[in-house]
């Protein structure tokens, strides 16, 4: 899995639209501690946290699985652009087959699959991972052969959110009872962000020691 920060929004968009309300730009001091504490201050604070939807981020997400994308695309207020199974599956078209589940064949299957560290449901997914690579070798139209897919198959996405979704983002997926592919992403997430906003997200982490994977 890798998250890379492609945009973020700069901090001042956010203290300049919170000194709008107030009318105190005088009391600015160009993006220094006062400015960077009123953001904290009045979004986390003080719970007004609309001022935090001048904060914008696009994220370029790489490898996750499919299970993965439906919990992420539970976030609402999001926006995703996600790699089509329509358009990419003939990338199997050229590999040879995954079977007999052999140590090499399990190998190459992580190159399309994300695996679960448990054996039988690994092994699974390279079965289900075969038996949708003979589909495609068949010339089975991708609309339908998807329909075979593993929820493990890899995929990508841009993701783009603003600081309030981020939140609450977070705070429900950095839990213990959050499903553990999305725990990390979750993490990466944080990780990526520019050091200087980390600030006003680090008390929605559930474990804020924890290291990503």
């Amino acid at each position: 899995m890798q998250v890379l920060l492609k945009h973020a929004t700069p901090l001042s968009c956010c203290y300049e639209a919170i000194r709008t309300c107030y009318q105190s730009f005088g009391y600015s001091d160009q993006g220094g501690r006062k400015d960077l504490e009123l953001i904290d201050r009045v979004a986390n604070k003080y719970r007004h946290n609309s001022t935090l939807e001048h904060l914008f981020y696009n994220f370029d997400i790489q490898g996750i699985s499919r299970a993965c994308l439906q919990e992420l695309a539970r976030h609402r207020m999001a926006s995703f652009s996600v790699k089509s199974s329509r358009y990419t599956l003939r990338e199997l078209k050229s590999e040879e087959s995954f079977t007999p589940l052999e140590p090499q064949n399990l190998e190459r299957a992580q190159k399309f699959l994300v695996f679960t560290g448990v054996e039988a449901v690994d092994r699974a997914s390279v079965q289900a991972l075969e038996n949708l690579r003979l589909l495609i070798v068949q010339n089975i139209k991708n609309d339908y052969a998807k329909f075979a897919m593993p929820e493990s198959y890899k995929t990508s996405l841009a993701f783009s959110l603003n600081a309030r979704s981020l939140q609450n983002f977070l705070s429900l997926r950095t839990d213990s009872k959050a499903l553990w592919e999305i725990r990390t992403l979750a993490l990466k997430i944080y990780e990526a962000l520019p050091e200087d906003h980390r600030y006003l997200f680090t008390h929605c982490l559930k474990h804020e020691n924890s290291t990503p994977c």
